[in-house]
């Protein structure tokens, strides 16, 4: 069950970034690399989690024979182990078996960072000041605020990339633009953080509702001389409650740092009050409790291998509260900004475009529920649908009382334990999708199909 939070949270510039990597513990090569590393040296091309993969044979084994003669794969030899009376977990198995050291995560935070950007932004603001002897007068000044993105997607030959950071690193409500976006924005890479090698980036869109914002570059030749890289991005819903994670980010605007925490909250909603416009809104994020500053927002979390788990957006500030900061899950953040990119590239349209099937959801039970083969413990919720709208397109199809077991768009299926998975799909949804939905009503299993048709795909701002 999703839990709704109020709190005086402050909406901060800030980034984070979350990494770890296996290191070979034994056997290591002359110059100490890891077999992973090693592996990197002589070509692979790929992350960690690819490389293990790689090691198993196109059947799905590992090319380890077993007493039949034919191939076994790792699973089944940690399998066999426990039956024998190996207590650990799979990881600490793949540990011994590897000979890997998963406690060094050097390797990854610095793959992230060169995925991790500074954005400066300048407003023009004009305000009106009473003179008590001339009477209201006009005033424009300047203004700059600094945050954090990550580059999303990288095309280093031409110098272009997305970045994706928070609305609000962009957005000041007194700002003299019409939309309150900054027409001055400049992003700088890791380990070129001073305003010599800043690069012009465009507003591409965003959403304020998500707190999500992407920026465009076009023809960088900073860019194309770097090392930067695209962020890998990780599965979605695979952050766990207690997954290690490196807060990297512009902090204080004083350029890249990285701080260590741990996810201490896998789902909850929070409000958030602007105190420049007065206006509060409520979001879905993961708590953390890596130290976040300002200047962090809008950059990565990232989990053990590198990849990205969500973007960070907001802490709490408060005497008697530490460390209890916010970032938007990576399901939300990557989907909103590649509906910003399909939707508003080449258009007027500066907004999400999100499909509507006109229902409410609600979780009927919640519960945790511990995986002994993973290890984890999630909870689980069973969805049911709450309401129907009946201008909606599912009004007729879908009843009060349904339960959800998944819904697939084009194909791709998501089983439904918690209710922010029906919520987070409909943005992948894009118009003459299919979009179904695997219900149980009455005890009787049904699949309900529906075709998103411009009709019921509207703006989210």
């Amino acid at each position: 069950m999703n839990k709704k939070i109020v709190l005086a949270v402050t909406l901060i510039l800030t980034c984070a970034i979350l990494a770890c990597v296996f290191t070979a513990c034994n056997n290591n090569g002359a110059d100490g690399l890891s077999a992973y590393e090693l592996a990197v040296q002589e070509g692979f091309e790929g992350t960690l989690e690819e490389w293990l993969q790689s090691l198993q044979g196109a059947d799905g084994s590992d090319g380890v024979n077993g007493l039949d003669g034919n191939d076994v794969s790792i699973e089944e030899i940690y399998s066999l182990a426990v039956q024998n009376g190996y207590e650990g977990s799979y990881l600490d198995f793949l540990k011994e078996y590897l000979s890997l050291d998963l406690d060094d995560d050097t390797a990854a935070i610095n793959t992230a960072l060169l995925s991790s950007v500074k954005i400066e932004c300048g407003f023009e603001i004009t305000e009106t000041v009473y003179n008590p002897v001339t009477g209201p007068q006009q005033s424009t000044y300047s203004a700059t605020s600094s945050g954090s993105g990550v580059i999303y997607t990288l095309d280093k030959s031409a110098g272009d990339a997305y970045i994706i950071t928070n609305h609000h690193v962009v957005y000041y409500s007194k700002s003299n633009t019409s939309d309150g976006i900054s027409d001055d924005i400049r992003v700088m890479l890791y380990g070129s953080e001073d305003s010599d090698y800043a690069i012009e980036a465009s507003y591409l869109g965003g959403s304020s509702t998500y707190d999500i914002a992407v920026l465009k570059i076009t023809g960088s030749d900073i860019l194309k001389n770097s090392q930067a890289r695209a962020v890998q991005v990780a599965d979605y819903h695979s952050a766990n409650v207690g997954t290690t994670a490196y807060a990297i980010g512009n902090a204080a605007g004083e350029g890249i740092s990285v701080t260590e925490g741990i996810i201490s909250v896998d789902s909850e909603v929070i409000s958030i009050s602007d105190s420049t416009s007065g206006t509060s809104s409520s979001y879905r994020v993961m708590r953390v409790d890596a130290a976040i500053n300002s200047g962090n927002s809008g950059g990565g979390l990232f989990n053990g291998q590198g990849q990205l788990i969500g973007i960070v957006n907001a802490k709490v500030s408060s005497s008697s509260i530490e460390n209890i900061g916010y970032a938007i899950p990576v399901s939300i953040a990557v989907e909103v900004a590649q509906n910003i990119i399909d939707n508003c590239d080449g258009e007027t349209v500066k907004t999400v475009q999100k499909y509507s099937l006109g229902i409410s959801v609600a979780a009927n039970s919640s519960k945790a529920v511990y995986d002994g083969y993973t290890m984890i413990t999630k909870i689980v919720e069973e969805v049911i649908v709450d309401s129907v709208d009946e201008s909606g397109i599912a009004y007729g199809q879908l009843e009060n009382g349904d339960v959800v077991l998944s819904v697939s768009v084009n194909g791709v299926k998501t089983q439904v334990d918690r209710t922010f998975k029906i919520v987070d799909a409909m943005l992948c949804v894009r118009e003459g999708d299919i979009v179904v939905f695997e219900i149980m009503r009455g005890g009787e299993a049904l699949s309900v199909e529906f075709t998103a048709s411009a009709e019921y795909i509207a703006s989210v701002s």
